[in-house]
């Protein structure tokens, strides 16, 4: 296994390790979260405080394995499957984690699911055909906002909470409106291939 793939492999633990913090239900087993006040306004648990370091170095190596891969000519059937799952465990999971928790509408984990869904068909049906599937520049940009806006919810969306900004919500709204545009972008470019299967 090269270098990109473990570093793959290892994002699927780290987002493994997220999850189970996440929705583990540490109350039944008597352990309770130490909290701390910040500026005398916000209330921060450790457990989000160590989800959202593990979530930060998760989402780094996702940038990490594909620049390797590219770099190093070490692309690979397995690293493209097992980066697509890591990226739906790690985003998904962490959405609708935050959605049970009450930090975000239930709708923007199913839109972004939705969308996944609808575009990982799309790329089936376009690897079929013979064409190539790339990331789209909105896609791209989708995904650092939505990185970037989990990091900051899980941290409380400080600094910025302290000046009462809502930077956290608007990326992963602007995320979600983004995830529908390169789903859109998606089917527009591979509509004849789509059409020549039904």
């Amino acid at each position: 296994m090269n270098l990109p793939n473990k570093i793959t492999v290892s994002r699927i633990i780290l987002s493994v390790v997220v999850l189970i913090m996440m929705v583990f239900p540490f109350y039944q087993i008597g352990f309770e979260w130490p909290t701390y006040m910040v500026a005398g306004r916000v209330q921060m648990s450790l457990k989000y405080i160590i989800v959202a370091v593990v979530f930060i170095i998760a989402s780094c190596t996702d940038f990490l394995d594909g620049y390797l891969a590219r770099k190093n000519n070490q692309v690979t059937d397995f690293g493209k499957v097992m980066d697509a799952i890591a990226d739906k465990i790690l985003v998904n999971g962490i959405l609708i984690a935050l959605a049970v928790d009450g930090f975000i509408s239930v709708a923007i984990p199913v839109i972004i699911i939705t969308r996944d869904t609808f575009v990982d068909s799309i790329k089936m049906v376009g690897g079929k055909s013979g064409k190539a599937v790339g990331a789209s520049m909105a896609g791209k940009i989708k995904t650092i906002c939505m990185m970037t806006g989990v990091s900051l919810m899980l941290l409380y969306n400080l600094p910025f909470e302290l000046i009462n900004i809502k930077v956290a919500d608007g990326l992963i709204i602007l995320a979600t409106i983004l995830s529908i545009v390169s789903g859109i972008q998606y089917f527009n470019t591979y509509k004849d291939a789509l059409c020549k299967e039904m």
